[in-house]
């Protein structure tokens, strides 16, 4: 697959421009998860600070991934069993062999079930505390950093594997990563704001990592789990709680009008 880095593709033909737009798209959805990850700890920076640290967690995403691509025959050797796990409570069941990417996948989901779980548990004991201080300036530019770049290699392994099965072309790949990332950039600003700026969102944004870490933990052991279903869950959720978000300015309009009104009879 390698040669095929060197082949342009005929954008003449309109099935190159399908499977672009379709991996585009792909592309952008599985990146989801890691916008949400990259907005809720560079929430924790000053606010000056965010918009570098989500650009730079962004940039580096497209680098992983456009590096992977460069490495594909290396990244598809990766699918190779490295370790054998025998049954442990059936006896008659066969034994579960990992290779690298299933490992790589075990400890992400790990690490985005305990980091998702420490903020969570941070948010709920520490609100007051972080309603004096802004919740800002908690943890290092370095830090911050370190955490996205873990992160970014986990799902950009979990992204170019996925894209190599629907696309045979490297250059319609890249591309597509590219597009993607671009478009996860001029959206993420928005979305950061919105998740910084509702307390609501923050802890439905975890629990969906959450989700995501259980996700790539069972992909790790071969059980697959449809993730269609997840974004569906996540999109139905998400509608909820912007009704909800809507009623709750709509009762604090009534409250502030009501509050006026008795002021000025008051008077």
């Amino acid at each position: 697959m390698m040669n095929l880095l060197l082949v342009l593709p005929d954008f003449s033909d309109p099935g190159v421009w399908i499977s672009l737009v379709t991996l585009c798209f792909l592309e952008v959805v599985l990146g989801i998860d890691n916008v949400i990850f990259i907005s809720i700890v560079a929430g924790k920076l000053p606010e000056h600070r965010q918009a570098r640290a989500r650009n730079i967690g962004l940039a580096l995403a497209m680098i992983f991934r456009v590096c992977l691509l460069l490495t594909i025959n290396w990244i598809i050797g990766l699918k190779d069993p490295v370790v054998t796990i025998p049954p442990i409570f059936d006896k008659s069941a066969e034994p579960l062999p990992l290779s690298w990417k299933d490992l790589i996948l075990l400890a992400g989901g790990i690490f985005l079930i305990a980091k998702s779980t420490m903020e969570i548990h941070h948010k709920l004991q520490m609100e007051e505390q972080e309603e004096t201080t802004g919740g800002r300036g908690g943890a290092s530019f370095a830090s911050i950093i370190l955490q996205i770049v873990l992160v970014d290699a986990v799902f950009s392994f979990d992204s170019i594997l996925t894209a190599v099965g629907l696309v045979e072309n490297v250059i319609i790949m890249i591309i597509a990563v590219l597009v993607s990332i671009g478009i996860m950039m001029a959206f993420s600003g928005p979305v950061m704001r919105i998740i910084n700026n509702q307390p609501t969102l923050q802890m439905l944004a975890l629990s969906f990592l959450v989700v995501i870490g259980v996700v790539l933990i069972a992909d790790a052991f071969h059980q697959e789990i449809s993730k269609s279903i997840i974004y569906s869950c996540l999109a139905f959720s998400l509608s909820v709680e912007m009704l909800n978000i809507q009623l709750r300015k709509r009762r604090q309009n009534l409250h502030l009008r009501d509050t006026e009104k008795a002021e000025k009879m008051n008077k």
